[in-house]
């Protein structure tokens, strides 16, 4: 490994499984310290289990309390906090608008935002007093491919992806000079736990059950790659480094050369 993040500390938000777990194997791997919040008891129980060094928070990140908590434990534990990654989201499994009964749209619309853009908001605003005082302090926050192209997801999914490429931008703009701020827009990916919406019904449906998923996602890539969280998690580890200080408001785009367009 190459050290990269030797002496910096951490909080990744919704470490429990996915991309989450392997920012968090990581970080660790090149030398960070980390804290953990997840809202699962199970996944916290198996990182407590796995990783009986790190500390782990269980709570709901959309919540002020539980990421106030969480940043006093990583400050408890390891003195202060330098780096706060959010990997938490839901998926709308590609409901569009008729899909989507009239009753339902806004208690959906409540459930997505709440998740996938509120979760980043609560934590960033919890963590910026202990980051003002780290050292080369930074926010890396979750987009997806589904932030820059349409049908990568539903009508409540991409609009939620959309607002956390915003929100990079705005905080990348309002934290400066003191905080860079970026985003990792990972394309589809292997071995998640991402799950549906449960307003919609689909609170225990994986996205990592759809059948022939590897060979769909390498299908759509010029590159012709199923990309994994491990994957998705070097761009982490170089955006949380002291060797990307000079990048702010940016995001990196594991995806494949999705981009591109359609392989040949």
């Amino acid at each position: 490994m190459t050290g990269w993040l030797d002496g910096k500390r951490a909080l990744v938000v919704g470490a429990g499984s996915g991309i989450g777990r392997a920012v968090l194997d990581a970080f660790l791997a090149e030398g960070a310290k980390v804290a953990v919040l997840e809202r699962d008891p199970d996944k916290c129980a198996r990182l407590d289990e796995e990783l009986p060094g790190v500390p782990v928070v269980q709570g709901d990140a959309t919540t002020r309390a539980d990421n106030e908590h969480a940043v006093t434990v990583a400050l408890d534990t390891h003195g202060g906090l330098d780096t706060l990654v959010n990997c938490v989201g839901v998926f709308d499994f590609y409901r569009g608008i008729d899909d989507i009964d009239a009753e339902d749209l806004s208690p959906a619309f409540d459930e997505m935002f709440r998740t996938n853009v509120l979760s980043h908001l609560q934590s960033a605003k919890a963590a910026l007093p202990a980051l003002r005082d780290g050292t080369g302090p930074s926010i890396v926050l979750t987009e997806s491919t589904s932030a820059y192209y349409p049908g990568r997801g539903g009508v409540l999914y991409v609009p939620s992806k959309f607002a956390v490429r915003g929100l990079v931008t705005a905080l990348a703009h309002d934290l400066a000079p003191q905080i860079r701020v970026n985003g990792v827009a990972p394309g589809g990916t292997l071995n998640t736990d991402l799950r549906g919406l449960a307003s919609l019904g689909l609170g225990d449906v994986r996205l990592d059950d759809s059948p022939g998923r590897a060979s769909d996602l390498a299908a759509r890539t010029p590159l012709n790659v199923a990309l994994s969280g491990s994957d998705h998690a070097w761009s982490y580890v170089f955006l949380a480094s002291d060797r990307s200080r000079g990048i702010t408001g940016e995001t990196v785009h594991p995806d494949g050369g999705f981009r591109l367009g359609a392989p040949k």
